[in-house]
C-alpha cells in the first residue's frame, strides 16, 4: 500500500454559519443525503463546517483541487452505524482517482474534528 495524496483543510465555523443560511449555497456544496441527515442533527453549523473542510481535504489529497470537472457536491461525507466520517466514493470520484493515480484500486479515508470556532478536517488517498 502506497499513500497518493494527502489533504488537510480547517475553517472558521462562523463563515460556514453565515453561508448555510442559503439555500443555494447548501444545494450547491451539500449532496441530497448529506442535506438529508443534516435534519437529524442539532449543531447545524458544526456538522456542515466539518464537511466543507473534508471536501476541501479531499480535493487536496487528490492533488487538483476543484478542477479537473470536480465539484463539491461529488465528495460526499457520511458517517457509519458508530459515527466514524467517511466518503462515499461514487463512480465520478473513483474515475478521477484511477486516471490521475493510475491505479485499479484504492481506499480512501477521513478524519474530522470541530471546536467552537474551527473545523478541522485531514484526509488520505492510498493504494489498497
Amino acid at each position: 500500500m502506497k499513500i497518493l495524496g494527502i489533504g488537510v483543510d480547517i475553517i472558521e465555523n462562523k463563515r460556514i454559519k453565515k453561508s448555510i443560511r442559503s439555500s443555494i449555497f447548501k444545494k450547491k456544496i451539500y449532496s441530497s443525503e448529506e442535506l438529508k441527515q443534516s435534519k437529524l442533527i442539532k449543531n447545524k453549523v458544526a456538522y456542515f463546517s466539518k464537511r466543507f473542510a473534508a471536501k476541501e481535504a479531499f480535493s487536496k489529497a487528490l492533488g487538483t483541487g476543484f478542477r479537473i470537472n470536480l465539484n463539491f457536491k461529488d465528495i460526499e461525507v457520511v458517517n457509519d452505524k458508530m459515527g466514524k466520517p467517511y466518503y462515499v466514493t461514487n463512480k465520478k470520484i473513483t474515475n478521477i482517482i484511477k486516471k490521475k493515480f493510475k491505479i485499479k484500486n484504492f481506499n480512501c479515508f477521513l478524519s474530522i474534528t470541530d471546536e467552537k470556532k474551527y473545523s478541522t478536517a485531514f484526509a488520505i488517498i492510498q493504494t489498497s
